[in-house]
């Protein structure tokens, strides 16, 4: 038994959208638009968005409801927007810091002083002289603790109460 093909549906499918279907196109019957108490100045356009909107609704209301849903995915679509500069950019107050810090440790420092470190901290220091040697860098536990005092410095020096050591300070003697 072959199978057998339902022409209607496969014409009325193709109908308008195919050159070998070239019936005589009729427009179909539509609702007279509603007269409004609008004046035609206010009015919108007749082929404008919001007249075919409103034609729409009046005569499919479950179209209205897809074609709100449609318009509310698209507008979503523009609220995301990607980073120019995807956070490379160096904050402003250690582009000023770096140079003062650089000239105070390369002064020789001449002061002794002992510092107390908790064994996680010391750890820290070594793993941090240990990759700088490793990649062919020279310096020292010292040279690592001035650096360290001297950003804080500098950071307080300029930032006063929204400096680093200002907040720890703070949140230690709460």
């Amino acid at each position: 038994m072959k199978k057998k093909l339902n022409t209607e549906n496969i014409t009325n499918e193709l109908e308008g959208a195919s050159l070998f279907f070239t019936k005589s196109a009729t427009p179909p019957n539509l609702p007279e638009p509603e007269k409004s108490i609008i004046d035609d100045k206010t009015a919108p356009k007749p082929d404008s968005p919001i007249s075919t909107m409103k034609s729409t609704e009046a005569a499919h209301p479950e179209k209205t409801e897809k074609i709100k849903a449609k318009k509310v995915e698209q507008t979503n679509n523009r609220d995301t927007m990607t980073p120019r500069y995807h956070d490379t950019v160096i904050p402003r107050y250690q582009e000023t810091i770096f140079p003062i810090v650089r000239k105070a440790v390369k002064e020789l420092g001449k002061e002794a002083a002992t510092h107390r470190f908790t064994i996680a901290e010391k750890k820290a220091i070594s793993d941090i002289l240990y990759t700088y040697k490793n990649n062919g860098i020279k310096t020292s536990e010292n040279e690592i603790a001035r650096i360290s005092v001297n950003f804080i410095i500098e950071d307080y020096k300029q930032n006063g109460e929204n400096s680093i050591l200002h907040k720890i300070l703070e949140a230690l003697n709460e």
